[in-house]
């Protein structure tokens, strides 16, 4: 038999780390330093910073472009609010497509492209807008800018007309979009505080402006979604913080029809594994069907990429054609446990056991949720069976 070595993505993609809302990290950058010092010089000078392009992905469902700063790359938690987001509507069971020129996130994001630049002020973001626009086709457009205009004092008091004005560029370029605009999240220091919410105060005006004017425009409260608490570095969320952004989003776009597509979808076949311990089921990232796509735990609900049939040959299959495999045919306590296209090897084999433990037949160790966790997104491996309730499950 052939051992078969599983390819793995770069989790981060190829973006760079930033420190703050316009500065790149040294350490992300060192084995590159011509490069980085080219895009800082570019980044300054208002150009489009093409480091964190990859190919587009794409499924086929409604385009959604996260348009903005440091804060929609993700910056501290790579993919930032985008993870939540996509985990949110997969769950719900919507097709959605994130589109943009720019890549990164981890595995548990399912759509890693987007359009957020580090360190952009919105007369940046306005000098390009039209280009992304026509390339990527949104149907719905989040927009969230304007930290960096007040981090960087670039003429706050004319920072509404100049999102005002964006905003007019984007309904003309992609008339028929939902434009979703959101106040700025909070700043830990109090000066910039202060000048933030004087920005903000003004959206809610723009926002009605642009409705009267029978645009396809929408006000977006994000400031109140988050504390200081919720920021890692004074001006970031932290992935908590991050995530109330998600949900946020999320709950704007379910208010209006057809800006993330109908919920829906094909009937799930199969069964829900669910975890003794934790109460939750045995998941695929980011309803991914790649090669390589991570287990994982999450709150059971019944989409595709929670359900499991055991087969005749032993196998745990998802999607049809996928099967619970374990990495590389590894055999070592804490191998971690992904899907592979089913190839008939002894690691996608599993006993169901009467304990409601499922062992991995070639490693004769245990499907195990990693150091007893219980909370959304803890990895799935294997581990010498002890008959704890994170190697129980139950199959319904």
């Amino acid at each position: 038999m052939t051992t078969r070595s599983h390819g793995r993505a770069d989790a981060a993609g190829p973006g760079a780390a930033t420190t703050d809302a316009g500065k790149a990290s040294p350490r992300a950058w060192g084995r590159r330093l011509a490069t980085a010092l080219l895009s800082l010089v570019l980044a300054v000078a208002g150009a489009v910073w093409t480091a964190g392009a990859a190919g587009a992905e794409s499924n086929g469902g409604v385009r959604v472009m996260p348009l903005g700063d440091s804060i929609t790359e993700g910056t501290q938690v790579p993919g930032g609010y985008r993870i939540g987001l996509w985990q949110r509507m997969a769950a719900g069971r919507y097709t959605v497509d994130f589109v943009g020129s720019q890549y990164n996130g981890p595995g548990s994001l399912g759509d890693h492209d987007h359009e957020g630049h580090p360190g952009w002020r919105i007369d940046q973001i306005d000098a390009n807008i039209t280009g992304w626009l026509r390339t990527h086709t949104p149907r719905t457009v989040l927009l969230h800018i304007g930290t960096n205009d007040v981090l960087q004092n670039y003429n706050v008091s004319t920072a509404p007309q100049r999102l005002s004005t964006l905003i007019d560029h984007i309904t003309a370029a992609a008339p028929g979009a939902e434009v979703f605009v959101a106040t700025i999240i909070p700043l830990a220091n109090s000066g910039q505080e202060a000048a933030a919410r004087t920005f903000n105060a003004a959206i809610p005006g723009i926002v009605q402006n642009k409705v009267n004017g029978g645009k396809r425009v929408h006000l977006v409260d994000m400031h109140s979604a988050l504390t200081t608490a919720d920021l890692i570095d004074g001006v970031h969320p932290t992935a908590g913080g991050y995530d109330k952004m998600a949900a946020r989003w999320y709950g704007a776009l379910q208010s209006v029809p057809g800006s993330i597509g109908d919920s829906g979808g094909p009937t799930p076949t199969g069964s829900a594994l669910r975890g003794v311990g934790s109460g939750r089921c045995l998941d695929v990232t980011g309803v991914s069907q790649a090669n390589g796509a991570q287990a994982q735990i999450w709150d059971c609900n019944g989409q595709s990429n929670q359900q499991w049939t055991p087969t005749a040959a032993g196998e745990l299959r998802v999607y049809g054609g996928k099967c619970l495999d374990v990495y590389s045919n590894g055999t070592a306590d804490g191998t971690a446990v992904i899907i592979w296209d089913c190839s008939g090897q002894n690691n996608q084999q599993w006993r169901l056991n009467s304990d409601g433990t499922i062992t991995a037949v070639r490693a004769n160790k245990c499907l195990d949720v990693s150091g007893y966790g219980t909370a959304n997104g803890t990895k799935i491996q294997i581990w010498t069976c002890h008959g704890g309730t994170n190697q129980r499950w139950t199959l319904s």
